[in-house]
């Protein structure tokens, strides 16, 4: 349970730190009304993301026992994480100018269910680890969505209280520091990924 509730911490830290249209609007929110309303447009995942997470379950529950999709989900969500990594690793900093005007908590929900970003993460990645920590038991499972939406939807709270009181955080060196931070340690997790998968296509046949 330890490794998925940790992978749940880190997986989600870094989607809630990450630019993106759901931390531009708590960005804005905070920057013109305060933490508070940027704390509801934080929040927004927890009202959007429960059908993302049981269509992406149901897709891929029955795959999980036939080694060849098996291996192609690892490299998915393998090449996601790499991917993602090295965003990080490349980031300079958010332009505040740039970031559109956030209005209510409605505006958080509609940004969070067009953003294609929870449905790539749940169908690459976090849909394969919910089911892979099921195997260990359903309460390993559980640990990991908790922990995820803890880090994920707590990340963007801390940010609206941060901007609330001050301008520059998202230019701020702690905050490049923090996403190169977990930007290796996103792409540690996509390598190890992506060798899972290599391992599995070198097995020997493949079960359909």
């Amino acid at each position: 349970m330890t490794a998925f509730l940790l992978s749940g911490l880190l997986l989600g830290l870094s989607g809630g730190l990450s630019p993106g249209p759901l931390l531009a609007l708590v960005a804005s929110e905070s920057l013109r009304h305060g933490g508070r309303a940027g704390i509801k447009i934080a929040l927004a995942p927890l009202l959007t993301d429960l059908p993302i997470i049981l269509v992406a379950l149901l897709l891929l529950e029955p795959l999980t026992d036939r080694r060849l999709p098996l291996a192609l989900l690892h490299f998915a969500g393998g090449g996601y994480l790499v991917w993602s990594g090295w965003q990080s690793l490349r980031f300079r900093g958010a332009a505040l100018e740039s970031l559109d005007p956030a209005g209510a908590l409605r505006r958080g929900v509609i940004a969070n269910f067009f953003n294609p970003s929870p449905y790539l993460f749940w169908l690459a990645v976090g849909a394969p680890t919910v089911l892979a920590a099921g195997r260990e038991g359903w309460p390993s499972a559980l640990a990991f969505i908790a922990a995820f939406y803890l880090a994920l939807v707590g990340s963007k709270v801390l940010l609206a209280l941060m901007m609330g009181r001050t301008r520059p955080v998202l230019q701020s060196a702690f905050y490049l520091a923090l996403m190169r931070g977990l930007g290796v340690l996103l792409l540690g997790y996509g390598s190890a990924l992506l060798y899972r998968g290599w391992r599995l296509l070198s097995a020997g046949p493949f079960s359909y």
